[in-house]
């Protein structure tokens, strides 16, 4: 199945100009729901991952299921503010202003190799915020998976030198 035909485009939305990619009607659809994790866990077969890293929000509806699918753990960046221990801290720079993203510092072990998992891929700053969290707590980004990739906006030149893959690309 082309899981293309499963995304939804939404013209103007949130703002004048912009075409938004809607995952949610993926996700709806059991059979592409599926056949996306599959095809992400098999992209990392025989890479040695040791835990799986999601994304607010839309990434927890993709790294939860993979992390199952895969045997590992699963650990969640949030936005600042909303984990309750010690937290790593990392603040990116969105269109107008910035933003900050937490992981729990008992999150991850050092050395430890993981996939950071998102539906979408950008611009690259939240991808890079993830992968800063990920480095500060003496881990190894050994993956970076996404539903979907917007190449017109350059996100994969600001992730150079990670293993990145997009099952989905515009």
């Amino acid at each position: 199945m082309d899981l293309k035909d499963n995304i939804r485009s939404i013209a103007d939305f949130p703002q004048p100009g912009i075409l938004f990619r809607d995952i949610t009607t993926l996700l709806q659809n059991k059979a592409a729901y599926v056949q996306l994790i599959d095809d992400m866990a098999r992209s990392m077969e025989g890479m040695d991952i040791e835990a799986v890293v999601g994304l607010e929000a839309r990434g927890f509806v993709i790294g939860a299921p993979l992390a199952y699918r895969m045997g590992l753990g699963f650990v969640p960046i949030r936005k600042k503010g909303k984990l309750p221990c010690a937290t790593y801290s990392y603040s990116y720079a969105l269109e107008y202003g910035e933003d900050t993203f937490q992981m729990h510092k008992d999150a991850l072990s050092p050395g430890q190799r993981v996939a950071i998992i998102d539906d979408l891929l950008a611009t690259g700053g939240t991808a890079l915020a993830a992968c800063k969290l990920v480095e500060m707590a003496g881990a190894r980004v050994a993956a970076l998976r996404f539903a979907i990739e917007l190449t017109d906006l350059g996100g994969a030149a600001r992730l150079k030198g990670y293993d990145i893959k997009a099952e989905i690309v515009y």
